[in-house]
């Protein structure tokens, strides 16, 4: 059974109650694209206002997300798979991706920026054959926002998985999109009876622009490293980030985060002492600290 030709639905506007009150942290909290490859919104019809309403909401939730330094994950099929690699995948959907491997690349408008991790997706959950979790615990985050495709899939099982290893997931009502509106309706309901908290793109967005979060020293740390890539010894706060590899772009869009939640700084002071301590000392002169 392959993948059907899709059609567009009225997006669920209400689901099952949510059985958990949890609060969405910014500190704590990942957002997860999922799969929102070229080949899988291809499904849909050519230039689908459906997809791109879509693909806007999840646009201005990213947005808000980095603004909130909150680290931005993505998840994308390899366009070459191997029989072995695709397994019991060939037998539910048949060869997949694998027949359009340059539809491979995350849709326009959601491609990834240079400080988004972009996961290798095996299985259905993000979770499975991946460094999600690590990566997670690492960053001391234990929250995940999920959007993308498709809900009763991938998105569901992401969920599931990361309820099982003690993550709290957020499901974006209307920033996921299935095959039709059952199967969509399903996965809402399930996630908010079983394994997570459902919540619209706006709630993410009132987030940010109600109430920016205080700025911790743990949350400019994990913002830091979200940036950073992988280390290969243990984070030293004393250390030249610019030998990390943080570069005069993320610089500037750490300034403009901070900006938003009105710590003002300039690229000059933080070239003086481009170290966690240096520049926390920074920002606890400048009364914005937590």
């Amino acid at each position: 059974m392959a993948i059907p030709a899709l059609q567009p639905y009225q997006t669920p506007s209400e689901w099952a109650p949510n059985k958990v009150k949890w609060t969405l942290d910014p500190a704590r909290a990942v957002l997860l694209i999922h799969d929102m490859q070229a080949y899988f919104a291809d499904f849909w019809e050519a230039d689908s206002a459906f997809v791109s309403a879509l693909v806007e909401r999840l646009a201005a939730v990213r947005a808000q997300c980095k603004a909130l330094g909150i680290p931005v994950v993505y998840t994308a099929q390899p366009g070459v798979q191997s029989d072995a690699e695709r397994a019991l995948l060939n037998d539910m959907w048949g060869p997949g991706i694998t027949q359009h491997p340059e539809r491979q690349a995350i849709i326009a408008g959601l491609a990834p920026e240079p400080d988004d991790t972009v996961l290798v997706k095996w299985r259905y959950s993000a979770f499975q054959r991946s460094p999600l979790e690590h990566m997670m615990a690492e960053l001391g985050r234990d929250q995940l926002i999920i959007g993308g495709i498709y809900a009763h899939i991938g998105c569901l099982m992401t969920a599931c998985d990361a309820f099982m290893r003690d993550i709290q997931p957020f499901l974006l009502a209307d920033g996921v999109a299935d095959f039709n509106q059952a199967d969509h309706q399903m996965a809402l309901n399930y996630v908010a009876t079983r394994c997570g908290q459902v919540v619209r793109c706006v709630e993410v967005l009132n987030l940010g622009r109600t109430a920016a979060p205080a700025l911790t020293r743990a949350a400019l740390q994990a913002r830091l490293l979200s940036l950073l890539d992988e280390l290969d010894e243990p984070f030293d706060p004393d250390e030249n980030l610019l030998d990390y590899g943080l570069d005069s772009i993320q610089v500037m869009a750490l300034l403009s985060e901070w900006r938003a939640q009105g710590l003002e700084l300039s690229f000059t002071d933080l070239a003086k002492t481009p170290t966690l301590n240096g520049w926390w000392s920074l920002i606890e002169q400048h009364g914005g600290a937590a």
